[in-house]
């Protein structure tokens, strides 16, 4: 993954769904004048999955797993706000992405709004790689449906889970740091109802599922 440095700024608002916010109720509705709170964004990423990425880095992570390549990230006060919008406009401006990448911080930490963004992304043709520190498993527990996990997953085409461990870290793994962490092809996943791997081989070949 592409390493950060962050610009931090002091907030000027409160974002719709923080990191560590109370549940959001499921009949709140999201528009490109929500805020989210970030870290960065890297606009034209290739480590981050396939083919040209966008990668935004989102603020706010409860794992902080020792030798975590972004610790700036964990803090979930820090990084600053913006729309959903502004992240879009960004997105459209360059007409030779492949998809986006959702990392961190962890992303399922602000997952409502990033599922509405998510969508908005595949409307306009790309694909949708999210990072995080849960398991597949976790995420899919009942407290998933109350923190609006299940919505991010939904919209999410490819997901590499669990978290860093630097005992198990491997500089020639594809778009992760360690070997435990997982590339679930989430529409697989979705159909058999188990977690589905993604073979590096299919990956590096460039063959990818919108």
């Amino acid at each position: 993954m592409d390493k950060l440095e962050i610009r931090v700024e002091s907030p000027a608002a409160t974002p719709a769904q923080g990191p560590s916010a109370e549940p959001q109720p499921q009949s709140q509705r999201f528009t490109e004048d929500s805020l989210i709170r970030i870290a960065d964004w890297v606009e034209d990423s290739i480590t981050d999955g396939p083919g040209l990425r966008f990668t935004l880095f989102t603020q706010g992570c409860p794992h902080a797993c020792p030798g975590c390549h972004n610790p700036q990230t964990h803090a979930v006060e820090g990084g600053r706000v913006v729309t959903l919008g502004s992240i879009l406009d960004r997105i459209r401006a360059n007409p030779l992405l492949d998809g986006v990448t959702l990392s961190g911080g962890d992303p399922f930490e602000q997952a409502a709004p990033l599922a509405f963004l998510a969508e908005k992304i595949h409307e306009l043709g790309l694909n949708v790689i999210t990072y995080t520190g849960y398991l597949y498993e976790r995420l899919c527990a009942p407290v998933g449906i109350e923190r609006g996990w299940d919505k991010l997953l939904d919209q999410t085409d490819l997901l590499v889970d669990g978290k860093y461990i630097a005992r198990l870290r491997d500089p020639l793994l594809l778009f992760r740091g360690s070997s435990n962490q997982r590339i679930l092809d989430m529409a697989e996943t979705r159909r058999t109802g188990a977690a589905v791997v993604v073979e590096e081989d299919r990956l590096r070949s460039g063959c990818f599922l919108y």
